[in-house]
């Protein structure tokens, strides 16, 4: 099986942000995106920028392509007043985050008329349906096909770094689960989700898509919902591991991070060097030691087996891509890496508001609303 990956300049930017809709009143999902969607088809003109998703409850804004984190953002900022305006009319606000607080798996509505995912609940059944989670995903063009795997391998290297930074999923259906990342270890359970294999090859790619096409696992490699997956049709390396993201600011200071790495990965190609690459039984343990512990998770740094505190290790990864960051104009963004430190990850924030209100989930979602309106306030 050929897979043809298309010609896209280095670096470049797009970004589809999931959004919930949720009741004014009682803060739990609505389902309002079918009521909302038809009245933004403007928007959709030259391209898909406000679409549907899995959950009538969710609503996924898509940017066209930029070169500057600020221009994607600011595409992002224009299509999210549009949905604000007509959730308004019905009652409903939008939040991020990567569950809800506690809304019932049960009583979420699957987007009616889509053959893409009554085929994956009829696979997937119980675990499918229980697939109410949001969450960002961060496209970085390629300029080679070549290096589209070699930098695949060097992201997963900082997989417990993203995941930390955007942990925002501590409660599901109304419980403390004791993990900062709950989705990360929900969305793991669908067959073609979760961590990637570690190809040498385009070809060795190649050859597992062909084989899981001709034993029924998927019909089309876009069905592969890895953390981090290649993304052929628009010549992009997809970053899939955020939970749902709570605000713009941080919206922006991860997609930096991503456009940074990605950039520096390439250059560094370009000069003959070898990309870092771990073990895939120490990607693993990363992985759930974020989801698990967030800011507090010790991680394993290489494939000698070097473990560090993530957070002292993200500060360091910051300093060394500041060049990079500054050539491509999103210094400022990346720098935000400090402030979600300082002011605790979305997890620790809904944590702290739990606190301070009797364990109230319903203040939980106020925050989260507030936070994607207003920004995070840092106490």
């Amino acid at each position: 099986m050929q897979i043809d990956f298309a010609r896209s300049d280095r670096s470049t930017l797009g970004v589809e942000w999931e959004l919930a809709l949720v009741d004014r009143s009682s803060g739990e999902l609505a389902p309002h995106a079918p009521s909302i969607l038809p009245a933004l088809r403007h928007l959709n003109d030259d391209g898909d920028r406000v679409t549907h998703e899995l959950l009538t409850n969710t609503v996924e804004i898509v940017t066209g392509v930029h070169t500057k984190v600020g221009d994607a953002v600011a595409d992002l900022e224009r299509s999210i007043d549009a949905v604000r305006a007509e959730a308004e009319i019905l009652g409903a606000d939008l939040m991020c985050a990567g569950t809800h607080p506690f809304s019932q798996w049960f009583q979420q509505q699957v987007t009616p008329d889509s053959e893409r995912y009554e085929t994956l609940i009829d696979r997937t059944r119980w675990w499918g349906r229980q697939m109410m989670i949001w969450g960002v995903h961060t496209h970085v063009g390629i300029d080679d096909r070549r290096k589209v795997l070699p930098i695949l391998n060097a992201l997963l290297t900082y997989l417990p770094h993203f995941q930390t930074l955007t942990a925002s999923s501590p409660f599901w259906v109304g419980e403390a689960t004791g993990y900062a990342s709950n989705r990360a270890m929900m969305f793991q359970q669908l067959p073609t989700a979760g961590l990637p294999p570690q190809f040498d090859s385009w070809g060795d790619y190649e050859s597992m898509v062909q084989d899981m096409t001709h034993t029924g696992v998927i019909d089309h490699h876009s069905e592969l919902r890895w953390d981090i997956r290649p993304s052929p049709k628009w010549g992009t390396l997809e970053v899939r591991v955020f939970d749902g993201i709570s605000s713009v600011a941080e919206v922006a200071t991860l997609v930096a991070l991503v456009q940074c790495l990605v950039d520096d990965f390439s250059e560094r190609l370009d000069r003959g060097e070898e990309l870092p690459r771990m073990q895939p039984w120490f990607v693993r343990e990363n992985k759930w030691r974020a989801a698990r512990y967030g800011m507090e998770a010790i991680i394993i740094q290489n494939a000698a087996g070097d473990e560090r505190l993530v957070v002292d290790d993200v500060r360091d990864l910051v300093t060394r891509l500041a060049p990079v960051a500054e050539r491509l104009g999103c210094l400022a963004e990346l720098n935000g890496v400090e402030t979600i430190i300082a002011g605790g990850a979305s997890y620790q924030r809904q944590l702290a508001v739990a606190a301070r209100n009797d364990g109230s989930l319903k203040a939980v979602v106020a925050s989260l609303v507030a936070e994607l309106r207003d920004g995070v306030t840092v106490s």
